[in-house]
């Protein structure tokens, strides 16, 4: 499988990953590219068939930019060259539709149903190519992806993968375009709240802001942005919030929730008690409620 193409199609005949686009025409296909190369060749040119198809967010991670688009596909694509079962004629797909990508492949399987993080055993099909491939450093440890899947999905899309392990092994990948880790906002939210608050019908999503954050939300006469507003609530829920909670509801960075606190109180909104680690913030006028 890491051959001349001829010798591949020799050995395996029924060697082939069909890659498909399915978001406007769901019949057929938008683009298509029907792979049947060596497995470092198919996995280059499934890689730049992802990149092609699919949205490049904006994502930190310890202050350095990191591709959720190729973590994703990398371990998506990863998979299905490393485990597939070889010798079946099942055509194994790469698929990107509008609201999900999946793939799928032949398989042999050693139990039903789903695979979580709790329940992984991983267990290597083909283990040679499993080791070289973690050898060209286009895997990780056995398991790994399982665990990578999980934890940048729910980034890139706000949404959980799902594995299925059977006869036809399958990972689905919800895609969510509104969806953005960084601006800490789901624009479908937004949308939805605008349009359960005020009554107004919102624009559609493809004519919205990238980032909700940057349209205005009037409470008690009072324009906040999006971001602001879902620290209103938070303290309106539970009382008091501190830069910490900020972080976490938000999803930025420690300086960023110091300006929307510091912002809301400088409204008259919030209000600023305690000192250094202490500090805490209260909705002005309710600062003798939460003592």
């Amino acid at each position: 499988m890491l051959g001349r193409d001829d010798v591949i199609l020799d050995v395996a005949p029924a060697y082939v990953t069909d890659a498909l686009v399915r978001k406007v025409n769901v019949d057929r296909y938008d683009d298509r590219e029907v792979i049947k190369t060596n497995l470092v060749e198919s996995y280059e040119q499934l890689m730049e068939f992802a990149r092609k198809h699919l949205p490049d967010k904006f994502y930190l991670e310890d202050d350095q930019r990191k591709s959720l688009r190729n973590i994703i596909a990398r371990e998506m694509l990863v998979n299905t060259l490393i485990h597939r079962e070889f010798t079946s004629s099942y055509v194994a797909k790469f698929v990107i539709e509008k609201e999900r990508m999946y793939i799928e492949n032949a398989n042999r399987a050693v139990g039903e149903g789903a695979i979580t993080p709790e329940n992984l055993e991983p267990n290597p099909k083909n283990p040679i190519i499993a080791a070289f491939f973690r050898n060209i450093g286009y895997s990780d440890q056995l398991g790994s992806g399982v665990r990578n899947l999980f934890k940048y999905t729910r980034f890139y899309s706000g949404k959980e993968p799902e594995f299925i392990e059977g006869d036809v092994f399958r990972i689905m990948i919800p895609l969510e375009e509104a969806y953005s880790y960084d601006a800490g906002n789901v624009v479908r939210e937004y949308a939805d709240y605008v349009s359960i608050n005020t009554g107004r019908v919102p624009i559609s999503a493809d004519k919205m802001p990238i980032s909700a954050d940057k349209v205005p939300v009037i409470y008690e006469g009072t324009e906040l942005t999006e971001q602001q507003m879902r620290i209103v609530e938070y303290v309106q829920k539970y009382g008091n919030i501190a830069s910490g909670k900020v972080v976490e509801i938000l999803g930025i960075k420690q300086r960023r929730a110091r300006d929307i606190l510091k912002e809301l109180a400088e409204k008259n909104i919030l209000l600023k008690q305690g000192s250094y680690k202490n500090t805490v913030y209260v909705l002005n006028g309710r600062q003798e409620e939460s003592k």
